[in-house]
């Protein structure tokens, strides 16, 4: 009779999930973690029932389902699983287990606009300066802040700065919040021209490759810059 560590599944061994470190099957199917999603319900969504479904080894029906990518990674559920069950980073392998091309779309569309263009809008690096600079423009206009303009690629900052690609495409007005407060501050700062991008996909999407690609533009701009601190809002 074939064991449950070597049962396969669409060529993924159960194996895998058996040795991962996230203690699954120390679920007590106590029910807290469902208790505290914010999302348990939609669609029929609950961390318990994915808990017990790696468990029996039912992997390949969640791989191929919309359940893991329903999830927010909040951490609720670990947070309240008296278990200690890591929920978020079984999901996150879940998600890895996904042929790419079968990602929700929008999340491989975007990562595959941030490995090749450094953003995951793709958009063009003047295009990216004009919105900052419009965005400061608006800034410099309010009383108290007279002469503001965003630091772009300025060496030697105490603090760099990466952005949510959000932040220059529907929510600019939330930029202005944390620059005031620089502003306000007198801090040092800068925001890099290329690269910027806060918002790792390949994170989310457990596409590690990505994820240190990203990390690693990242990290190239901090020694680029010569900035001291990295704030990074994600």
């Amino acid at each position: 009779m074939t064991s449950p560590e070597s049962i396969s599944m669409n060529g993924l061994n159960h194996a895998r999930f058996q040795s991962w470190p996230f203690d699954q099957n120390h679920c007590l199917t106590c029910a807290m973690c469902s208790s505290s999603c914010p999302v348990s319900g939609i669609d029929g969504f609950d961390p318990r029932k994915i808990i017990r479904m790696v468990s029996l080894g039912l992997e390949h029906p969640l791989i191929e389902s919309r359940w893991p990518w329903i999830c927010t990674m909040c951490g609720k559920c670990e947070h309240v699983c008296p278990s200690s069950v890591h929920i978020p980073d079984l999901i996150r392998n879940i998600r890895s287990m996904r042929d790419r091309e079968k990602v929700p779309g929008i999340l491989h569309k975007g990562l595959a606009a941030a490995l090749k263009t450094g953003n995951n809008l793709g958009l063009p690096k003047d295009d990216f300066i004009f919105i900052l600079e419009d965005v400061a423009d608006e800034i410099a206009q309010e009383p108290g802040f007279e002469g503001f303009s965003v630091p772009i690629d300025k060496k030697g900052a105490n603090i760099l700065t990466t952005i949510h690609n959000k932040l220059v495409n529907t929510h600019t007005e939330d930029l202005k919040h944390w620059w005031k407060i620089f502003h306000a501050a007198g801090e040092d700062w800068t925001v890099p021209s290329e690269n910027w991008e806060g918002t790792s996909w390949g994170m989310f999407t457990g596409d590690d490759p990505a994820m240190k690609i990203m990390v690693g533009r990242i990290a190239d701009n901090m020694a680029r810059l010569d900035a001291k601190n990295l704030l990074w809002p994600e």
